[in-house]
């Protein structure tokens, strides 16, 4: 994927829109005389995208430490000093390297995916301008290692994801599919829905982060029976991801490993999907809750943001 973010001029007031607000609407029943109004809805576009803009932070730093150009995401308006790291991967993020033990293949697409990603952190702070919000402390080290008690129930210990290449893809995965929800999510609250608005611009962001998603599933599918830790094989420590998200985001059974329950190991689940094949959406309360590692519904800090995101999301995460 190209890596070059430029827009023409006109970009900023499609996406993010200056007008922003739809007028309400009227709708005409049968052929009465009778005109009903809809209300117009809360424009909260950017409020939405400095949510997104949370995320994206989180997704370009872990990609870009991976191949050692986590320096790269201060060029784009994030902060680098506000990355927290594993003492042993500290000097690797920044080396040009990264991960070492990554095969050609996963770390082409590692450096894909931190292309886009650092993309989308630079796309969104500019079209935001001024009321984007800056970088928030992010944790890549505890976080991770609480992610993998949790997931474990107290088995998996230690988990580093940026130890070996297969800890990485393990690491990865619990990002791609909470970005594909959480922009699923988002597209009923936007309101520019014009041609190159806000709605088809996250529309679009949607479907690069589906494309990760799908890489990353299918790349673990590939290694599902392959051991991977605490005697644990690769699909297991994938639905024990897959089982902590939906802890956490709710009481309902939204999120789905690599394997079909119930089916030999055989049968593949790449696509997460309801039973229509439709994308599942999440709440911003509910994206909040994963990358917070939260099962409380309410907390503020925590997880991989261990100070809380940047900028006020009450409205929003209300919803």
């Amino acid at each position: 994927m190209s890596n070059d973010t430029t827009k023409p001029a006109n970009s900023r007031r499609q996406f993010l829109g200056a007008a922003g607000l739809m007028g309400a609407g009227a709708l005409i029943a049968g052929c009465a005389p009778v005109i009903a109004t809809t209300p117009a809805k809360p424009n909260l576009d950017a409020t939405i995208f400095n949510f997104a803009l949370n995320l994206e932070y989180l997704e370009a730093a872990f990609y870009l430490a991976a191949v050692g150009r986590l320096g790269e995401l201060t060029t784009v308006g994030g902060d680098s000093t506000k990355v927290t790291l594993p003492d042993s991967f500290k000097a690797a993020a920044f080396n040009g390297v990264g991960i070492p033990t990554l095969s050609p293949e996963v770390r082409a697409y590692a450096t894909e995916t931190a292309n886009d990603e650092k993309a989308h952190v630079a796309v969104i702070r500019r079209v935001l301008g001024a009321a984007a919000v800056n970088q928030p402390q992010i944790d890549l080290a505890k976080a991770f290692l609480d992610a993998g008690n949790l997931a474990s129930g107290g088995k998996i210990t230690g988990f580093d994801p940026f130890a070996n290449e297969l800890f990485f893809l393990h690491g990865a995965f619990i990002f791609e599919d909470v970005g594909v929800s959480a922009y699923k999510g988002a597209a009923r609250l936007l309101v520019d829905d014009k041609a190159g608005g806000n709605l088809e611009n996250a529309a679009g962001i949607l479907a690069v982060e589906a494309y990760h998603a799908g890489s990353i599933r299918t790349q673990l599918y590939a290694r599902r029976n392959d051991p991977a830790a605490a005697g644990l094989n690769v699909g297991q420590v994938v639905k024990a991801i897959s089982d902590l998200r939906d802890k956490v985001d709710g009481s309902d059974d939204r999120d789905q490993g690599i394997l079909t329950d119930g089916i030999p190991s055989t049968s593949a689940n790449i696509v997460l999907a309801d039973a229509d094949s439709i994308a599942f959406s999440r709440t911003p309360r509910q994206v909040a809750n994963i990358v917070l590692l939260d099962t409380t519904g309410a907390a503020a800090t925590g997880g991989f943001f261990p100070a809380g995101l940047t900028g006020d999301f009450s409205t929003i995460l209300a919803l």
